[in-house]
């Protein structure tokens, strides 16, 4: 029963916690978070997005039905050079996208090499722990390129963190709830309870395609909107996730230096 607080590593020789904010400017090495419960790995390595994961519930509206009934789960990619730690700014840099928006979600981090999970004991006894992420996500892009890795790429769209939660405190990673603020308002809240497919069934579908390896972070999908006018972030905001019982990510938000805001 543990929680295990992430270290943010930015250059060759040096390393510097987590929950501070780390400049606009990048580093010389990609950055990445490390913790004791996963000693020598680097995090993330392979990132894993999960899209359209979340039943509408009360709020209407067709996305994850956009799809067959039958559907599987809608996996992306996402460079791990966009990550991010809590406290750390996301970097909006309008010459490239004029749309971009926070997705809380929650985060599993595989904690050994898993290939053809047995079932869902065998996927979830693999896990290192969760943590909280927010797929900051650049709309416009993704309409561009009908696709998604660009648009979820870019430097510091993809904070992590505050710390890693191993599982034996988290009774059912089912019956967690989610929600994002920005500016203090809430914007997104929903349960797990409404995932489209559950973590367990994540974890085995990709081990289906591909090993996974630790340190690797399954982005498990963000709650349904019907407008995601709330979502778009802006200079100056304050964004929050926050999943009770794994933690709260907030992440300031500027612009890249040099250019005007929107």
């Amino acid at each position: 029963m543990a929680r295990y607080p992430f270290s943010l590593t930015t250059t060759a020789a040096g390393t510097a916690s987590s929950g501070h904010p780390h400049g606009s400017a990048r580093p010389d090495v990609r950055p990445f978070l490390s913790c004791d419960a996963l000693p020598g790995v680097q995090l993330p390595g392979q990132l894993i997005g999960i899209g359209e994961n979340f039943w509408p519930g009360t709020a209407g509206g067709t996305a994850p039905y956009r799809r067959s009934r039958d559907r599987i789960p809608l996996v992306f990619g996402k460079f791990p050079g966009s990550l991010a730690a809590d406290g750390q700014e996301i970097v909006l840099d309008p010459d490239l996208s004029a749309t971009v928006v926070a997705e809380g979600e929650l985060a599993v981090v595989m904690g050994r090499t898993l290939r053809d999970a047995a079932g869902p004991e065998d996927a979830l006894s693999a896990v290192a722990g969760v943590t909280v992420a927010n797929d900051v996500s650049a709309r416009d892009l993704q309409a561009a390129d009908v696709q998604s890795t660009r648009g979820k790429s870019l430097d510091f769209f993809c904070p992590l963190g505050p710390e890693l939660v191993t599982l034996d405190e988290l009774p059912d990673l089912q019956e967690l709830r989610i929600t994002t603020r920005i500016n203090g308002a809430a914007v997104q809240d929903a349960p797990t309870a409404d995932m489209v497919f559950t973590v367990a069934e994540l974890i085995i579908f990709c081990s289906r395609f591909m090993t996974l390896y630790p340190g690797d972070v399954i982005l498990t999908g963000t709650p349904f909107a019907a407008d995601e006018s709330g979502l778009e972030l802006r200079p100056g905001d304050i964004v929050t996730v926050d999943i009770p019982g794994v933690g709260v990510l907030t992440n300031p938000v500027t612009s890249r230096p040099g250019r005007r805001p929107r």
